[in-house]
């Protein structure tokens, strides 16, 4: 019909074609055997078909090789013009129609596929194609399943039935009419073709609808989605369809007419082509024996592999040896028929409606099982299609999670804080999602199966479609399940008992960390010392018995803590250095008394223990929830399986806390934050959270591995947390009314003052009393300058001498005057050699000098209380 018409149109040709038959019959090799005596014997100028891309791959090989151009609609993209000369493809490149596939996968927003193809170089030649496609998207290939044409029934089903354990239920199908009939039937078969799946199929199939049966094989597509070139509708169109069915009549009355396809119209523009370009060459310059065939095959070739003109199919324009690409059509097959949903082209950014406006989207689809519900794309397989299996661990604290059992008709009810986190989080799903709670209880039905690691476990050998409760996230349980984003606050910590410090008998010594006091002390008795050895030559009350004389020492320095201190110093020194100190005082006794105020008054509760390490120390027992993972933690800081003590309530917490470890108990519980703020809230005078937070992920609720819902349910959570769980929270948690909010928490724990507070203060102390003694000693060593460099006395002699110096006493109020009454009553001595004269007259010299008189002697030394000095000594 393309022969006939075409130079019907141009009757002035000089060029006309005269085409040669064969039948591959279906068979590579066949195929391959008429291509090559076409191309020897006859001496064709070139080979339109064969149709199929297993066979062209043989053809195209001999057409290489012979110099002959093979014009075939071969769509496999392992076939290309660039890598074989002689090979025109009058088809798209199968890869083409990935843009229309990846574009509607993605305004859908599915994130898994799976891609089932026909084994051979038709289906093979796409896989990789589309792997990289669906990554450009963002969308996973979960499986690939490839059936081979010759596959039995039964395998097929064995196949069907192994994916619909998975959770895809996106399927994208590249096969060709007489697989893909057989294949869909056995999908309708195992139930695949039911709400909730999609279905989609390539151009390949799609453009061959017509070839199924009409009253059978399309029922079996109800709801699939399918992609084909788009050929646009015109009067040359139309008039060709009734001139093709009328001759289809005509030479086969008895057959029903075959559909005209794609490939049938672009086979009619083929022939238009290629007798355009034999006349092209033949215009220019030919010949006509063997040789001039094979220049006439090498100047066809440089002709066909470039040219462009308006066809039945619309713009038919080559390339390199390529059709180029145009429109896609997207098509929903419905009853015998197909529906125009949307249309692609290179020239649209994603999907349309219609072609003119260009309004994005897709028109109504009809889904599988005959659903206008926009599937999701996946679903949990489970035993209860219709229901999502959620595992719960019941038996630790019910404000977390927690089972009501109507004792009648035993129907169970999930309570607690958990359960309403998560259905405010399924409530937040942009899809309903169905669910039913299975409790992980034993037998008897009145404990936990095990711990929570066990319930992990179940759920990754696929005992549950999903797991909710107070389930810590971890790296080790992530192993085997995927968590969503937490839900809680994340850490744990030391729960221990708290006391009331103003009840202790010590609580005075609290404000004043042990430092700090013994620092005081011992300035205290330093600067006693200082005063005391200022003020024991000049001052009567420095004086005396050594007992007395260390009892004014500390008297006079530690009255000054409640300034009554009365003795009268005499020394410009001494008196410096106790205004000094009486300033160091007051600035302690202060801070003393403000300290304690804030102990006995605001600061009441103190926390028994706040290191961890005190406890294991002492070999004192520490507790843990039952079944949790806080025992394993404890055991890796150090603790012994005999220190280790599991409990189910908080009433049990309360009771071993209580009782303490000397009476069976515990001295403190190691817990997740989210617990420890409700323990703590119920009895919030008695206990307080103390330590350093060991981080941890916080509450999740747990997947199996690859399983779509953590992403949606992940987002949820988000939402969730932003608007509701404050209200979820405050109905579960309610705070107690009489709790002194500043009894709560770490934040009770009052220290005393340390000895870094006062290092100025005691700076500025010892400097002016250490400043007053070198300055004392200074001017002593400096009036007994004599003795010091005598050469008649031995180092212990002047020590001694220096000692005694030190011992004696001068009146600094009557030093001045020198009462002549007193010297009358002196018995003169003339034994000036004696040793104890001697010193006197040191000394009385001594005086003399600092007096600014002569430091000689007069005859009979008359100063006061020298009689009592000179008997004494001379005694």
């Amino acid at each position: 019909m393309a022969i006939s018409d075409f130079y019907k149109k141009h009757d002035n040709y000089t060029t006309v074609i005269r085409p040669y038959y064969r039948d591959s019959k279906h068979n590579n090799v066949q195929a391959a055997s008429a291509a090559l005596d076409l191309m020897k014997n006859v001496q064709v100028t070139a080979v339109i078909g064969p149709m199929t891309s297993s066979q062209a791959d043989f053809v195209i090989d001999i057409g290489n090789k012979e110099k002959v151009p093979v014009i075939s609609p071969a769509a496999s993209p392992s076939l290309s013009p660039n890598n074989n000369v002689y090979f025109i493809r009058s088809a798209h490149n199968s890869t083409l129609q990935l843009k229309p596939i990846t574009e509607l996968i993605k305004h859908f927003s599915w994130s898994e596929v799976v891609f089932v193809y026909e084994d051979g170089e038709y289906g093979r030649g796409l896989v990789p194609y589309l792997s990289d496609a669906m990554m450009n998207i963002g969308t996973k290939v979960t499986y690939q399943t490839v059936i081979y044409p010759s596959v039995s029934d039964d395998w097929i089903l064995a196949e069907l039935y192994k994916l619909k354990t998975m959770q895809t239920r996106v399927f994208v199908v590249h096969a060709l009419p007489d697989l893909a009939s057989r294949f869909f039937k056995k999908v309708n078969d195992v139930g695949m073709m039911d709400e909730g799946y999609v279905w989609i199929i390539t151009g390949g199939l799609t453009s061959h609808l017509h070839y199924l049966d009409h009253k059978d094989d399309m029922m079996q597509l109800q709801g699939v989605i399918g992609v084909k070139s788009y050929i646009p509708n015109s009067g040359e169109l139309f008039d060709f369809k009734r001139r093709w069915k009328r001759e289809f009549r005509s030479r086969y009355p008895e057959d029903d007419v075959t559909e005209l396809d794609m490939s049938g119209i672009r086979l009619y523009d083929t022939v238009f082509g290629l007798a355009m370009a034999l006349e092209k060459i033949q215009k220019e310059k030919g010949d006509s024996d063997g040789t001039g065939a094979l220049n006439m095959r090498t100047r066809l070739l440089s002709s066909i592999r470039n040219f462009r003109f308006d066809g039945l199919s619309g713009n038919f324009n080559v390339i390199n040896g390529q059709l180029q690409s145009s429109v896609y059509e997207i098509v929903n097959i419905i009853g015998s028929g197909e529906n125009t949903i949307g249309f692609w082209s290179p020239e649209i950014d994603g999907i349309s409606k219609k072609l003119s406006n260009n309004t994005k989207g897709l028109k109504p689809v009809t889904w599988p099982g005959d659903s206008h519900v926009i599937p999701k794309g996946w679903e949990i397989p489970v035993s209860n299609k219709n229901m999502l299996r959620v595992g719960v661990r019941i038996g630790g604290f019910d404000q977390f999670i927690d089972a009501d059992i109507d004792p009648e008709t035993h129907q169970v009810t999930m309570t607690g804080f958990c359960v309403d986190v998560f259905k405010a989080v399924v409530d937040a799903l942009p899809y309903a999602l169905k669910f039913e709670f299975v409790r992980f209880v034993s037998s008897d039905d009145k404990r936990p199966a095990g711990t929570f690691d066990d319930l992990v476990f179940n759920l990754s050998i696929g005992g549950y479609d999903a797991v909710v409760g107070d389930i810590t996230i971890l790296a080790y349980r992530s192993d085997r399940v995927a968590f969503t984003l937490p839900y809680t606050e994340a850490g744990v910590s030391l729960v221990v008992p708290i006391k009331d410090e103003r009840k202790s008998a010590w609580i005075f010594l609290k404000p004043l960390e042990k430092e700090l006091w013994i620092t005081a002390g011992a300035f205290f008795i330093y600067t006693g010392l200082v005063v005391w050895v200022i003020e024991h030559r000049v001052n009567k009350e420095f004086r005396g018995a050594p007992h007395k004389q260390v009892g004014m020492l500390l008297y006079n320095s530690f009255s000054t803590l409640v300034y009554s201190h009365r003795a009268r110093l005499i020394s410009n020194l001494s008196r410096f250095v106790m205004i000094v100190w009486v300033f160091v005082v007051l600035v302690l006794t202060s801070s003393y008394t403000a300290s304690l105020t804030s102990m006995l008054t605001v600061q009441k509760l103190r926390p028994t223990y706040t290191d961890i390490n005190e406890i294991k120390r002492n070999g004192e027992s520490i507790g843990y929830q039952d079944g949790s993972f806080v025992r394993d933690k404890l055991i890796r800081m150090g603790f012994n399986d005999t220190q280790l003590k599991g409990y189910r309530t908080f009433e049990q917490y309360h009771d071993a806390l209580k009782n303490g470890s000397q009476n069976g108990g515990v001295s403190a519980i190691m817990e997740e934050l989210p617990y420890i703020r409700v323990f703590v809230a119920k009895y919030c005078n008695m206990y307080t959270m103390t330590g350093p937070i060991h981080k941890t992920a916080g509450f999740g609720f747990a997947f199996p591995k690859g399983s779509p819902l953590v992403h949606d349910v992940s987002k949820a959570i988000l939402q969730v947390t932003e608007k509701q769980m404050m209200n979820i929270t405050n109905h579960w948690f309610k705070e107690d009314a009489n709790c002194d909010q500043q009894q709560k928490g770490p934040q009770m724990k009052t220290e005393g003052f340390g000895l870094d507070s006062f290092k100025g203060v005691f700076l500025i102390a010892g400097l002016s009393s250490t400043s007053a003694l070198l300055i004392f000693a200074s001017r002593f060593l400096y009036q007994n300058r004599e003795m010091l460099v005598s050469q008649d006395h031995s180092v212990s002699q002047k020590l001694l001498g220096i000692a005694k110096s030190f011992d004696v006493y001068r009146d600094e109020e009557s030093k001045t005057s020198i009462p002549k009454a007193t010297a009358d009553h002196v018995e003169p001595n003339n034994n000036n050699n004696s040793p104890a004269i001697s010193m006197f007259h040191q000394e009385a010299g001594v005086f003399s000098q600092e007096e600014g008189f002569s430091s000689t002697l007069p005859e009979s030394p008359v100063v006061l209380d020298t009689i009592q000095v000179v008997q004494t000594t001379t005694n």
